[in-house]
């Protein structure tokens, strides 16, 4: 016969199997849940890789017909010049056009190049020689600019030679700018003018 502690305790395992029983079901839901996750994350970064194969291949085949239109190529692309192994884009931007130091920098990089980086007097006279064609330009701008209180190129370099930059003491928050006289300015990166792009030049070899 059963006394009334054996039934309460058949009650409570009766519930807890039925607690457990629900547990575990809920636990199987999140497991497929989470699978399910799982499985739309592995998809979504296929889906990006993918894409960004597709915008590499896109972005060789656009450097190709830059620079080897109809079959013959060149070193640089149309428009560009070239100094030694780097291309030039120089940009006569006048008013309402020019744009910021950021902003040409944001432009350079948009044609997979630079502002310039000038190495030695002879790149600087060229960078020269090769502007100021129009009025209305008060400077170009170079890839310079004060970091830290350093003078640094855009490839992370110091400016060794501080003689050709007016003023010669860096000021947070200015930028470089090629003026009239073969020299370097100091101006407010805010500021809007022309500017230069700079790129490696398409090394090519004979058989």
């Amino acid at each position: 016969m059963c006394t009334s502690a054996s039934r309460t305790s058949t009650n409570i395992i009766s519930e807890n199997n039925v607690m457990l029983t629900a547990q575990i079901l809920e636990l199987k839901t999140q497991n497929q849940q989470l699978e399910t996750q799982m499985q739309s994350l592995t998809d979504m970064l296929q889906d990006m890789e993918t894409e960004r194969n597709e915008l590499n291949v896109s972005r060789a085949q656009w450097s190709i017909d830059q620079y080897c239109p109809i079959d013959r190529c060149k070193s640089c692309q149309d428009g560009w010049l070239q100094y030694e192994s780097s291309c030039y884009a120089v940009h006569d931007a006048r008013p309402p056009n020019q744009k910021t130091w950021d902003g040409a920098q944001a432009d350079c990089k948009g044609k997979i190049s630079e502002l310039p980086v000038l190495n030695n007097a002879k790149e600087k006279h060229y960078i020269r020689r090769h502007s100021w064609n129009i009025r209305r330009i008060n400077g170009y701008w170079i890839g310079l600019r004060v970091v830290d209180g350093k003078w640094t190129w855009v490839d992370g370099s110091n400016l060794t030679e501080i003689s050709w930059i007016q003023s010669e003491t860096p000021t947070e928050g200015h930028c470089a700018i090629s003026v009239p006289d073969n020299g370097l300015k100091s101006v407010n990166c805010s500021e809007m003018n022309a500017w230069i792009c700079e790129k490696k030049a398409l090394s090519l070899t004979t058989p």
